[in-house]
């Protein structure tokens, strides 16, 4: 506890991420949300006001993973986000389309309890640990040859897919692939509720050769190569971070079902509401998403309303384009589109779409569609 008052109120850091958490939870034999390492931070008046980060797995324990156990106060690295967005994405919906679309509304069933919010939620894809994202889709299996291991190290859960050839490749079309793959990933993570947390070189179309345990590595397998920049995924990236910030409605600070209010609403690529045949669907691998801008918004530090435009998320994991009829949501909503992970160019000058009108997601792409708030809900309630 000393420390961690030194790093706040000498060094001026944010907060902490907690490696391993789980281990300073452990009482009587295992973990205990009311430890008392738990009850030391929560009456430190600095640090229970700090950032509080929990990779929330121990080691050597029978139970070792603790996803959504954690006080009110901590937020927690979602490793089932992780799992699902990858296996979504290279089509495999383990879990059914309710799985993706659970994880990418910030994780209520691990996080709703005890007065946690969305932001409990760390959302990741990758992280220092494993793939980098540009190996992710050019990796089937791991490449620790380089370690002195026999390539035995490194976890072979990866959940990846080389999209048609392992490793680097001149072939234009698995590069293709392998691009929209990655943008399809950073636009669902930008987007879904909670905490994005993006690996430091993904922007950039950083690799590490297929190594996933490169932290004995210090050459060319670890390093950042300043020279090999993939400017246009960073430029994607930049522009999803500011579109991220600019629309409160997707960075909510409760969750939202979608049962009780119009905030959220789910529909099938018909247009139609998802029924409960349709979540139970083990095949689906598509979805839309309609979020209201305006309906009870959260309210900024100063008290003002953070009203926003409404939005029309069109996800499609098959491997060949899909129509989606635009579904019946504001009377005369007229929707403009504003990204499209398949062609970053098309949504550009695309013309609106109205209720009825069908707008074609490209294989395994995210199309992102935008309503300007209505005028008569300008004004504070």
């Amino acid at each position: 506890m000393d420390s961690l008052r030194y790093w706040l109120t000498e060094m001026h850091v944010d907060g902490f991420r907690f490696d391993l958490a789980a281990t300073l939870a452990r009482q009587e034999g295992g973990f205990s949300p009311m430890s008392a390492f738990f009850d030391m931070v929560a009456q430190d008046p600095v640090v229970s006001a700090a950032k509080l980060i929990a990779e929330p797995w121990d080691v050597g324990q029978m139970d070792s993973y603790d996803l959504g156990r954690f006080p009110v106060q901590w937020h927690e690295w979602n490793g089932r986000y992780r799992d699902r967005m990858r296996d979504f994405w290279r089509s495999q919906a383990t879990g059914g389309i309710g799985e993706f679309a659970t994880r990418f509304a910030g994780s209520s069933d691990l996080y709703r309890r005890g007065r946690r919010t969305p932001s409990a939620s760390v959302n990741l894809i990758t992280v220092h640990d494993g793939f980098t994202l540009r190996d992710l889709v050019s990796c089937d299996g791991k490449h620790n040859e380089a370690n002195g291991e026999a390539n035995r190290d490194g976890t072979n859960d990866n959940r990846s897919w080389n999209c048609g050839a392992e490793g680097a490749t001149p072939d234009p079309e698995v590069l293709a692939l392998r691009a929209r793959q990655s943008r399809a990933m950073l636009t669902t993570l930008l987007l879904s509720f909670g905490v994005p947390m993006l690996l430091g070189g993904d922007e950039l179309g950083r690799t590490q050769r297929g190594n996933n345990n490169a932290y004995c590595q210090d050459n060319e397998i670890s390093w950042f190569d300043w020279s090999a920049v993939d400017s246009a995924l960073l430029a994607f990236t930049a522009r999803l971070a500011a579109f991220r910030r600019s629309h409160p409605v997707f960075r909510r600070r409760r969750f939202l079902t979608g049962a009780e209010t119009s905030e959220l609403a789910w529909f099938t690529p018909a247009g139609t509401p998802m029924t409960d045949g349709d979540w139970s669907d083990p095949n689906a691998l598509a979805l839309g998403i309609y979020l209201d801008g305006s309906d009870d918004p959260d309210r900024a530090a100063d008290g003002s309303l953070l009203l926003d435009d409404d939005f029309l998320v069109l996800v499609n994991a098959w491997w060949e384009p899909l129509d989606f009829t635009v579904p019946p949501t504001r009377p005369g909503q007229a929707w403009q589109p504003e990204i499209d992970t398949y062609d970053p160019d098309r949504a550009a000058g695309a013309a609106q779409r109205r209720a009825g009108d069908q707008v074609t997601a490209g294989p395994r792409s995210v199309c992102v569609l935008r309503a300007p708030r209505p005028e008569n809900h300008g004004n504070p309630g």
